[in-house]
């Protein structure tokens, strides 16, 4: 049995509390810009030293182009059409001040988003990956299943704060993350009007009320039938956790593919890619491989697991070097067939990151394919733990800056900054995804010793 640590509690405590602090004042920093006025002075101080300012002025971004709000181009090109080049050149300032103060307000939000859905999909991938495991059958892996199941923990309570967050961003906060949730926006944008009956609050709850509670259910069910299984006669828990895991993988394939439309990509309500949901996926699996291999690591130096060897690490490790470049394939197919054919509705999605968002936006294929590539080619490296743990670490920084990415140009623009409310979420929801883990992690025997494939995972080798 593994206890808790009042040690790695107390920690968790902290940094539950460094991140409220942090995010607390990210949302108190924003706020101290409250009108227009207060804007000017920011981007004249900006222009002064060369910062922000100065690439407004000199580039003019169509604050639409980075909020995903074509209402401000409609204004635009109606003050051209009946006014004189003054009056169209302030209505241009006024609109592009008014945008970066919603800009700004944004941040705290979209930062507080960005860690929380980055925590879930942890959970929620390696919910997929353990689903899989008992589909498959697989000799390898009950070893590492309550590591798994303790992990999986989180997906319920990650999965309702980031609805929540979503939620009260656009009825708390003034549609800080999702334009089409605004009635005025939707009001005057005929694109968001046809996708109306999708894309509304009512629907958007609902939906994801269903999937948290499949999610919620599976994870249930599956680990109730798994310590069932540990006092029992027979394989009939491990049958019914079968028979399960393969019904709930048709589901999360559907949930999945829908809940990342619905949570990620309607930030950007006018733009849309068929490989979104699988660009999710890889994602959010490989992330969640990735924790598991350095959780594992982490208990192996504490003398536990005591059954698990370089050849399970070896093949986790291999698991993150696989779906690594699965990633980089889903990334550059929808990358390079939108910038090739370069329609303006589609393109415009990249051609905003690119610019505005260049070094996280290149970095994080850096750290998501070229760094691991690197490191666990090798079939040696793989079984090296400090090797798989530097390559995990990198790994999990390149997808939080893939979920940054995906979210904050449509909500920040080129205001993003990773500072205070950024860390700070990232520290709350790494010290709540810890407790709950490690607490789960404590509730049960870390070997599922009457799984049927049990003895079979303990002599793995390769």
């Amino acid at each position: 049995m593994y206890t808790l640590s009042n040690r790695l509690k107390m920690a968790s405590i902290v940094l539950i509390i460094l991140g409220l602090l942090g995010v607390s004042y990210g949302f108190w920093d924003s706020h101290h810009y409250k009108t227009t006025e207060d804007v000017k002075e920011l981007l004249a101080s900006e222009h002064h030293e060369g910062g922000h300012g100065e690439a407004h002025e000199s580039t003019g971004h169509d604050a639409a182009a980075a909020h995903g709000d074509d209402q401000h181009a409609d204004d635009h090109a109606v003050v051209e059409s009946h006014a004189d080049d003054e009056h169209v050149e302030e209505g241009h300032k006024m609109s592009h001040e008014e945008h970066v103060l919603h800009q700004i307000h944004n941040r705290p939000w979209s930062a507080l988003y960005v860690a929380a859905f980055f925590f879930f999909m942890i959970a929620l991938g390696v919910l997929a990956f353990y689903a899989v495991q008992y589909a498959a059958q697989a000799g390898w892996s009950p070893v590492l299943f309550r590591v798994m199941e303790s992990i999986t923990a989180y997906v319920l309570p990650g999965a309702i704060i980031v609805l929540l967050i979503a939620v009260a961003s656009g009825t708390i906060g003034h549609y800080n993350l999702f334009i089409w949730m605004d009635p005025e926006v939707v009001e005057h944008d005929k694109i968001i009007q046809g996708k109306a009956g999708y894309l509304n609050l009512t629907w958007f709850v609902v939906r994801g009320l269903i999937f948290i509670s499949g999610w919620a259910l599976y994870r249930h069910f599956s680990r109730k039938f798994s310590l069932a299984q540990d006092n029992a006669d027979d394989n009939k828990n491990f049958k019914r956790n079968f028979r399960i895991s393969a019904a709930f993988l048709v589901f999360y394939i559907y949930t999945e593919s829908m809940m990342s439309w619905d949570w990620i990509m309607s930030v950007d309500p006018h733009w849309f890619s068929t490989l979104f949901g699988w660009y999710v996926f890889a994602s959010m699996f490989v992330s969640g491989i990735t924790v598991i291999a350095l959780m594992t690591i982490y208990l192996k130096s504490k003398g536990l697991l005591e059954f698990v060897n370089d050849s399970h690490i070896h093949d986790l490790a291999k698991f993150m070097f696989g779906i690594s470049i699965f990633w980089t394939y889903l990334w550059f197919s929808q990358f390079m067939l939108i910038w090739y054919s370069n329609i303006p509705e589609e393109v415009t999605y990249f051609v905003t990151r690119i610019e505005d968002y260049n070094l996280p936006f290149f970095g994080m294929v850096v750290m998501n394919f070229v760094f691991p590539l690197l490191i666990l080619m090798n079939s040696d490296y793989k079984r090296v733990n400090w090797f798989v743990v530097m390559a995990g670490i990198v790994i999990l920084c390149g997808h939080y800056m893939d979920v940054f990415n995906m979210i904050m140009p449509a909500t920040v623009g080129d205001r993003w900054f990773i500072g205070i409310p950024e860390l700070g979420s990232i520290c709350l929801f790494a010290g709540l995804f810890l407790l709950v883990v490690f607490n789960a992690l404590s509730k049960a025997p870390l070997l599922a010793k009457r799984n049927p494939f049990i003895k079979e995972s303990e002599q793995f080798h390769y």
